[in-house]
C-alpha cells in the first residue's frame, strides 16, 4: 500500500507546526528538509540585501545543501511539501529538494506559510524541477487549522 508523506522546510517553527499538524491529521509520515547550514536570525533578515536568504533568493540557480535524505521515496504516492513563502515563491532549498529525487508518477502538493503572501507560482516552479510528477498548485494555509479542516483540504489528493 502506498503511503503519504509530509516533507517540510521550516526556518522558524511556523511551518514545522503546520506540517506536524497536517501529518497527524491525515496519518502521513513526516520528513524535515534540514539545511546542512542552519539559518540564523541574521540570515533571515530580508531587509538586509547581503543576508543569506536575500542572496539565495536573488540567484535562481542557488541550491542550498540538504543534510539528510528520505530513506525510501518509492513507498510514497502523494507528497505534501511545506515551506515558508520567501520573496513570493518557495525557498531555494525546496528547489534543491525537488531536484534531489525522482518524483515520477507521484503527486506533489505544495503548502506554504506566510504572513500574507500567496503561494504564487511555487507549484509551477516545482513542476519544472520534477517534470515527471504531477505537481498541484497547492495553497498557503493558516496555522492553527483544525485536524478536520486539514483533512478536508488534503483529501482530494489522497
Amino acid at each position: 500500500m502506498k503511503k503519504t508523506l509530509v516533507a517540510y522546510f521550516s526556518a522558524t517553527e511556523t511551518t514545522r507546526g503546520l506540517a506536524e499538524d497536517l501529518a497527524a491529521a491525515i496519518g502521513a509520515d513526516l520528513f524535515e528538509i534540514v539545511p546542512t547550514e542552519k539559518y540564523t536570525t541574521d540570515d533571515l533578515d530580508w531587509t538586509n540585501k547581503l543576508s543569506r536568504t536575500t542572496t539565495e533568493m536573488n540567484n535562481r540557480a542557488c541550491r542550498p545543501k540538504i543534510a539528510k535524505k528520505i530513506p525510501d521515496l518509492s513507498k510514497y504516492e502523494t507528497i505534501f511539501v511545506g515551506f515558508p513563502i520567501w520573496w513570493y515563491r518557495e525557498p531555494s532549498i525546496i528547489d534543491t529538494f525537488m531536484e534531489s529525487y525522482d518524483f515520477a508518477n507521484k503527486t506533489i502538493v505544495p503548502f506554504a506559510t506566510s504572513g500574507g503572501s500567496p503561494i504564487g507560482d511555487a507549484g509551477k516552479n516545482m513542476q519544472k524541477l520534477a517534470p515527471d510528477a504531477r505537481v498541484e498548485r497547492g495553497a498557503r494555509l493558516d496555522t492553527g487549522l483544525s485536524p478536520e479542516a486539514l483533512r478536508e483540504w488534503a483529501k482530494k489528493w489522497m
